[in-house]
């Protein structure tokens, strides 16, 4: 039986919502809504934000999280995980890496990752959703939206942000009511000793092109399973984002 510990990576530097885990959702900070919902699918116990702000660590502090300081000089949140993990001193076999930003994250894809792990040789877990044909090919196109391909038994072949497979002979505006694509969701979820080993992996040649992080494992022979979900996650990148889970949680008495 795996024992699993869930660490939410929270900086308060942001480009575009500058102290984005303490924004005020439906009168709670962000990052205590990622806790709350984190911690219907772990256990209040196992879940911990890893934050390189005071302001962060007190706020979480003060609603009653589990929290841990980290270095400024991270350049990922894969990085950020891995000291969280070493300074808190756990025995989980795997880490969920549960992105800050995602106040109303489904309980149910958390176990969806975790899940993964029943299979002995899964080194990373990570979450991908089939794109609607309805969107149409220009949104499919989109280079913010990643794309995955997986083999038989759903572990990850390739991801980029090109469309994934080419349908040769097949015009492109009919490609998403030919081919079942999948869109990545950035969720992850890895063992613990690969978790330590990964983050000393130097940047992989296909990661530099592509600016994917996960191309550096792939590269280095990791094997990412992908689980599927229809749930389509919510975000919080801009203000208009806020302001649409702020009237979500109007309109759902959260």
């Amino acid at each position: 039986m795996n024992k699993f510990i869930g660490i939410i990576p929270a900086r308060y530097a942001s480009g575009r919502l500058p102290g984005k885990p303490l924004l005020d959702i439906g009168g709670k900070p962000m990052i205590e809504r990622v806790v709350i919902q984190a911690s219907k699918a772990l256990g209040s116990d196992n879940v911990w934000v890893a934050t390189d702000d005071s302001r962060i660590f007190d706020a979480v502090r003060t609603f009653g999280g589990n929290v841990v300081m980290t270095s400024e000089a991270h350049r990922s949140g894969t990085d950020r995980i891995a000291e969280a993990v070493n300074k808190i001193g756990t025995d989980a076999d795997v880490v969920i890496n549960i992105q800050g930003d995602e106040p109303f994250i489904d309980p149910e894809q958390i176990k969806l990752l975790a899940a993964c792990f029943e299979t002995p040789d899964t080194d990373i877990a990570t979450l991908a959703r089939p794109f609607d044909a309805a969107e149409g090919f220009e949104k499919l196109n989109d280079p913010n939206k990643v794309k995955v391909v997986t083999g038989e038994k759903g572990q990850a072949l390739y991801f980029s942000r090109s469309v994934i497979p080419y349908l040769r002979c097949v015009e492109p505006k009919l490609w998403p009511a030919t081919h079942r694509y999948l869109i990545h969701i950035g969720m992850y979820a890895y063992r613990t000793r690969v978790l330590n080993e990964i983050t000393h992996l130097a940047p992989a040649p296909l990661e530099t092109a592509e600016s994917l992080e996960q191309l550096r494992w792939l590269s280095n022979g990791y094997i990412v399973k992908v689980s599927l979900t229809d749930r389509v996650t919510i975000g919080i990148d801009t203000a208009e984002d806020l302001e649409e889970a702020r009237r979500h949680c109007l309109e759902n008495n959260l």
